[in-house]
């Protein structure tokens, strides 16, 4: 007589040793999938900002400006490496480096 085992530590796409409550690399992926959209949002909130200062403002980008669309450019490349090798700091670090364009192009 055979059972299935009910726990849930033998999952097989995992290497042994590892975390079982750990997120999964498909489930990672699809997290990094959906930053591109968040970063999509992103890149027009920044873009609607920097044209809000340049009509109410001086007229002129400064630098935090082009931090700002240098963060959202860093951001889609650390999501193509999350969807590429998916690792959770990779994730992370696009989503943080997503909300750092519109706030870096607030800052000037």
């Amino acid at each position: 007589m055979t059972t299935t085992p009910t726990d849930r530590t033998d999952l097989t796409d995992r290497a042994p040793g590892t975390d079982p409550y750990a997120p999964s690399p498909r489930a990672l992926r699809v997290i990094a999938g959906l930053g591109f959209v968040f970063l999509a949002v992103c890149y027009v909130a920044t873009i609607a900002v920097v044209i809000v200062d340049a009509v109410e403002g001086d007229g002129a980008a400064k630098g935090f400006v082009t931090a700002g669309f240098w963060a959202l450019g860093v951001g889609a490349l650390t999501g193509v490496a999350a969807l590429i090798a998916p690792r959770k700091g990779l994730v992370i670090a696009e989503y943080a480096l997503a909300i750092t364009g519109p706030v870096l192009a607030l800052m000037d």
